[in-house]
């Protein structure tokens, strides 16, 4: 079986990573831990290249930073007998998440939910909701459970 983990750094992914690993799952799985950075805008960029001198450097900063990320969650999954690589890509998550499964022909995609609604939801968009309507094989959406009490 062949399983896209998408993750982002948040609390809702590191849900999605805890849900993966402790699952049970068929031998010879594949877990391919993908994280997108996603291209900093131009009135953005201007600030970025201020604020450090250089737009390259930042640019070195966050495939680092998202480099370190993949391979931290990965190793978090080991223990759990699943086969695991790494993916860092560049662009709209949307759309990678979506591209990286139909290319490496996956079998599942698994995300990470905020659980935006309403405003948020149509201001910030939703990745989990874009790549259900997209993906060419089944996704798998993980929010954390909401006590009563708290809701």
């Amino acid at each position: 079986m062949k399983t896209v983990l998408a993750i982002d750094g948040s609390s809702y992914s590191e849900y999605a990573v805890k849900t993966v690993a402790e699952r049970l799952w068929p031998s010879n799985t594949t877990v391919r831990v993908l994280t997108v950075i996603q291209d900093i805008p131009p009135p953005a960029s201007e600030l970025w290249y201020d604020a450090s001198g250089s737009l390259e450097r930042v640019n070195q900063e966050l495939e680092k930073r998202a480099e370190g990320l993949v391979k931290n969650i990965a190793e978090s999954l080991k223990p759990s007998g699943l086969n695991v690589e790494l993916a860092v890509r560049h662009g709209d998550p949307r759309s990678v998440i979506v591209d990286e499964a139909t290319e490496w022909e996956a079998d599942l995609i698994v995300v990470g939910s905020h659980g935006y609604t309403g405003l948020k939801r149509l201001l910030l968009g939703s990745v989990s909701q874009s790549v259900v309507a997209h993906a060419p094989c089944s996704v798998e959406v993980v929010r954390p459970k909401i006590s009563r009490s708290a809701a």
